[in-house]
């Protein structure tokens, strides 16, 4: 699902509320979300799951291309964990896949 499916999504189920003001929402949330990520702190939605960041440390990795040996340097990465329900809800069926 796209940003824009989801706006359409909940602009049908929400039909009191204009599409543009469920755009502003929906826009308003990831932007809080990314903005507490950028200052390194927690995002945690419970039941849902919770948004962090990791850090990677500086490397020595390799072109593929010419296997020369290159310097990676250290960077910040998302890392989103599933909550409890969310990954009690995927696995209804029991199913593996």
């Amino acid at each position: 699902m796209t940003k824009s499916e989801l706006i359409a999504r909940l602009a049908e189920r929400n039909p009191h509320l204009f599409q543009r003001d469920v755009e502003r929402i929906v826009t308003t949330i990831f932007d809080e979300i990314a903005g507490a990520l950028a200052r390194g702190d927690r995002v945690e939605l419970r039941g849902f799951g919770a948004f962090s960041v990791k850090k990677r440390d500086p490397r020595q990795g390799r072109n593929p291309r010419t296997g020369e040996a290159v310097s990676v340097e250290g960077k910040a990465i998302p890392f989103f964990k599933t909550g409890k329900q969310l990954r009690e809800m995927l696995n209804v069926d029991g199913s593996d896949s």
